[in-house]
């Protein structure tokens, strides 16, 4: 798989970076007094200080107001649980908790949605069952 590139406003570097690096455990890239580079599991995301952030917008998912502007990662079973575990357990509040969308079904997955705190971010957190179903419809 190629790694990806995705770039987000944040309008606090400083909280972006210690978020990023203590809680996700990313590391940092190439930095500037306006943008940082993330590893952000072998991808590249980039921050960049804005100084006007906006209100981002919501849509109705399995009885969720999922954030419409977030990004993430599909993670192993057991890494998810032991991020969701390393979240919690930092006192980051959950946007949306973690819990199993179509359990038994085609498909089976876990989620979580966290908020990053300088840009206040949506970040999803997902797992499959079967990695050979995340296509699946």
């Amino acid at each position: 798989m190629q790694p990806f590139h995705l770039a987000f406003p944040t309008a606090n570097l400083e909280k972006t970076s210690a978020f990023m690096t203590d809680v996700i455990g990313a590391s940092i890239g190439r930095t500037s007094e306006r943008w940082v580079d993330f590893d952000f599991f072998g991808h590249q995301i980039t921050s960049h200080l804005v100084d006007d952030m906006d209100e981002a917008a919501k849509n109705p998912v399995d009885g969720q107001q999922v954030p419409a502007f977030h990004f993430g990662i599909i993670m192993q079973w057991d890494d998810w649980q032991a991020l969701a575990g390393r979240v919690d357990a930092k006192g980051v509040p959950f946007e949306i908790g973690p819990y199993i969308r179509f359990t038994g079904e085609v498909g089976e997955q876990g989620t979580f949605f966290i908020r990053e705190p300088g840009s206040n971010t949506a970040l999803e957190f997902k797992t499959f069952r079967n990695f050979d179903q995340i296509f699946a419809a």
